[in-house]
């Protein structure tokens, strides 16, 4: 007896133009290029997920390093210092204070400004 497959192919064949949805012409309506598509798209977006993580980790050094120079130090040195005086803020949180509490950042700053100038003489 022969076993026909018409309803998993057209199963199969459905959730992939699916995925495919709003491609270009054949990438989106041909299943051999679909097939492609999506598996370059795939790749691209398991890609990206880590270039994102990258990119805004960037962003927030540059924030903080904006806000740094206006205060009259740099990013390493406040870096250095928080680090140094056992403050444990991420750089997401810091970029965040400087842009939205600028009162709170210039205390975080001074603190480690402090812890600089302690170790220094220690």
């Amino acid at each position: 007896m022969r076993v026909r497959s018409g309803v998993a192919r057209r199963r199969s064949k459905k959730r992939l133009f699916k995925e495919a949805r709003g491609n270009y012409a054949g990438r989106g309506k041909l299943l051999r290029t679909v097939k492609e598509t999506i598996i370059k798209s795939r790749a691209y977006a398991y890609r990206d997920r880590k270039t994102r993580k990258r990119v805004f980790r960037q962003l927030w050094i540059t924030r903080i390093s904006a806000a740094c120079m206006q205060r009259g130090t740099s990013y390493s040195s406040l870096i250095n210092g928080l680090t140094k005086a056992e403050v444990s803020v991420n750089r997401k949180m810091l970029s965040e204070l400087a842009i939205f509490e600028p009162a709170v950042f210039d205390e975080l700053v001074e603190i480690a400004l402090k812890a600089i100038a302690a170790k220094k003489s220690a």
